[in-house]
């Protein structure tokens, strides 16, 4: 597999890639030149300046994965990348500390003046008393947006002896009152009584604009505005007016609507500090921006999905990591399921039982139909794209959750009409097994190549499948046996080493006491 950078990143990064992949660095490719040559690439990873447009994602006929190193998306379509079943992927948190610490460093720079104290001593000048500043501490900051920056931007402010007010509708009372922050119901209550405003949301729909001429108006007049989340959250004009005109004090930039931008109203201004983005740039956050970057990437091509995936289902709080470790299972339950049912009906029922069933399970429901489906497409399925066939197929997913498991610490069931498989992860590595198929109990674990017997429960029955098997050169793996009451009919769940021929399934049926025979490959 290939993949193709276009944008400067970190070496360690580019050699975790190295490993596996066959890697290009193109620096400097124009719009046109990613056009042409993005078709040749299974992964893609950028920073800020590459537009993945959705002509870019038409052209990319092998792409799976995009990577970007660093926490935006701004510069990709996510709605084309998902229609096409690519993983966009992002680093959410490898500039978290860069961008609090700026933060942090333009609020005390707008505070106590610092820019234009520097400009006017480089310039000759000694005027203390023309650059009086204001202390932060006892001062209020009010944070809009409490995310992984805004927690750490608190932490930083309480450090400072300051208040910090904060409004966030997904962060919980509970969370606040543990960081020593207070809860505010409304932007306008953080607008209005706050001496410092940073922002920490996304640019979305609902958020641009978010400090227009109103915003503004409701701040205090010795207030200050720090930006350094995305740019167009600012109306950039009514800041222009609000500054120049004293309806606040002052402010602090770090990003702008249209970027790059040398030239803005707002630079004229002496109430103001501004900075070209700088927000990630430090050498430590653009390591582990360029390392996680390529970490999601990797992680993609293997099939698998990355922690940190924007468009697929990803595991979510307490107990991500122990979730994440069943998709394995159910994706090989789903297509076992397909595979030992003749009429597949249009509903899969999907069931957690005991440890598992208490956490968030989206990524094992888009695990199982994407088993179960790979039967019935044509084209690869991975988790961008599954629930999308399923929904083309008419295939109705629903799940249900029971804290108890009688035999076992976390079970999964898969139905499909009156068929079922289940499976469970055992010892300490994990390990898949599978705990009934065709109504019966086994213990086994799932292999590539797998035979399922239904026979009647007499002596020899094992023997003889063993018999025939050695006869057209097929070598047992393992077995496991289910059963009925004594004498009445019996299973097998047995795994062989390579494929078993339509001729030997044949024989089997033909032979008395077998009763079925399918052979599955997982």
């Amino acid at each position: 597999m290939r993949v193709l950078v276009p944008e400067k990143l970190a070496d360690p990064g580019i050699e975790l890639l190295k490993r596996d992949f066959e890697v290009d660095v193109l620096l400097d490719l124009t719009p046109e030149d990613l056009l042409e040559r993005i078709g040749d690439y299974d992964g893609l990873i950028i920073r800020s300046a590459t537009k993945v447009t959705s002509e870019v994602v038409e052209r990319a006929e092998n792409l799976k994965a995009i990577g970007r190193a660093g926490i935006g998306v701004d510069n990709i379509d996510i709605e084309a990348a998902t229609k096409r079943g690519i993983i966009v992927a992002n680093a959410p948190e490898s500039n978290t500390v860069a961008a609090a610490e700026h933060t942090l460093g333009l609020m005390l720079a707008a505070a106590r003046r610092i820019p234009a104290a520097d400009s006017s001593l480089r310039g000759g000048e000694w005027k203390r008393s023309a650059f009086k500043g204001v202390e932060v501490s006892e001062k209020t900051l009010g944070l809009i947006g409490l995310g992984h920056v805004g927690a750490i931007v608190a932490r930083g402010a309480l450090g400072m002896g300051m208040r910090v007010l904060a409004y966030d509708p997904y962060v919980s009372e509970d969370r606040m009152r543990s960081m020593n922050v207070e809860r505010a119901e409304s932007t306008d209550e953080v607008f209005e009584n706050s001496d410092f405003v940073s922002l920490h949301v996304p640019r979305t729909p609902q958020t641009m604009g978010l400090v227009n001429e109103e915003a503004l108006t409701k701040m205090k007049p010795t207030a200050y505005l720090i930006n350094v989340a995305r740019g167009g959250i600012v109306d950039e004009t009514a800041l222009y007016n609000a500054l120049k005109e004293g309806v606040i004090a002052g402010a602090a930039l770090d990003v702008f609507a249209e970027e790059p931008t040398t030239e803005s109203p707002i630079f004229t201004l002496p109430n103001v500090v501004v900075t070209p983005h700088l927000g990630a740039s430090t050498a430590e956050a653009q390591d582990r921006a360029g390392i996680t970057a390529a970490e999601q990437v990797a992680t993609a091509l293997r099939g698998a999905v990355p922690v940190h995936a924007i468009n697929a289902p990803v595991p979510m709080g307490e107990g991500a990591e122990f979730v994440a470790q069943f998709s394995g299972l159910c994706e090989v339950l789903g297509s076992l399921l397909y595979q030992l049912t003749d009429h597949p009906g249009d509903t899969l029922r999907i069931e957690y039982r005991g440890e598992v069933a208490g956490f968030d399970t989206r990524l094992l429901d888009v695990s199982a139909q994407k088993g179960l489906l790979a039967p019935m497409v044509f084209e690869p399925l991975n988790f961008v794209n599954t629930p999308a066939l399923a929904k083309e197929r008419g295939l109705k997913v629903e799940t249900s959750r029971s804290s108890e498991s009688p035999d076992y610490t976390s079970l999964v069931e898969l139905h499909m009409g009156e068929n079922l498989v289940s499976g469970t992860l055992f010892g300490p590595r994990m390990q898949p097994r599978l705990v009934e198929a065709m109504g019966f109990d086994f213990d086994v674990v799932p292999e590539k190549y797998m035979l399922f017997i239904r026979n009647e429960d007499r002596p020899g029955m094992i023997g003889t499948l063993g018999s025939i098997l050695g006869e057209h050169g097929i070598n047992i793996g393992n077995m496991a046996v289910g059963r009925g009451e004594p004498g009445s009919r019996a299973a097998m769940a047995v795994t062989v080493d390579e494929p078993v021929p339509e001729e030997v399934l044949k024989v089997l049926l033909q032979t008395p006491g077998f009763n079925e025979a399918r052979f599955v490959t997982l």
